[in-house]
């Protein structure tokens, strides 16, 4: 059974940091794609960043870009996502996801796994 489990979000003011971290288990990690997602109050869930299996390849959205990183341990099983200067718009539940293959495009394709959330809050 594949599980996902994120791990440190909480509570920072603008313009703080803070790492996720994603462990997973249950599965091969170095053959699935990740994935970051989140939500905000009273919003759909919408796509953050990507990393493939291999973590040779990345994508995040315009909005975090130069901000946040996404990485990957294959040797931990566990994903990552550097936030910087963070902002009171990135308040929201992060959700990791994973998809089998090649492709990192979860964006588009969706996700085969996620995690249950970690909260972030910024504050102004």
């Amino acid at each position: 059974q594949v599980q996902l489990v994120e791990s440190g979000g909480g509570l920072v003011q603008a313009g703080g940091s803070l790492r996720l971290s994603c462990a997973t288990s249950g599965h091969t990690f170095s053959r699935y794609a990740m994935g970051w997602f989140r939500q905000a109050p009273g919003k759909d869930r919408e796509f953050v960043a990507a990393v493939s299996w291999s973590g040779s390849n990345k994508y995040l959205v315009d909005g975090v870009r130069g901000r946040f990183t996404i990485s990957r341990d294959n040797s931990k099983n566990t994903m990552y996502l550097q936030m910087n200067s963070l902002k009171p718009e990135d308040t929201a539940v992060y959700y990791c996801a994973t998809k089998y293959g090649t492709g990192y495009d979860l964006e588009h394709d969706g996700a085969d796994y996620w995690g249950q959330g970690t909260q972030v809050t910024v504050s102004s």
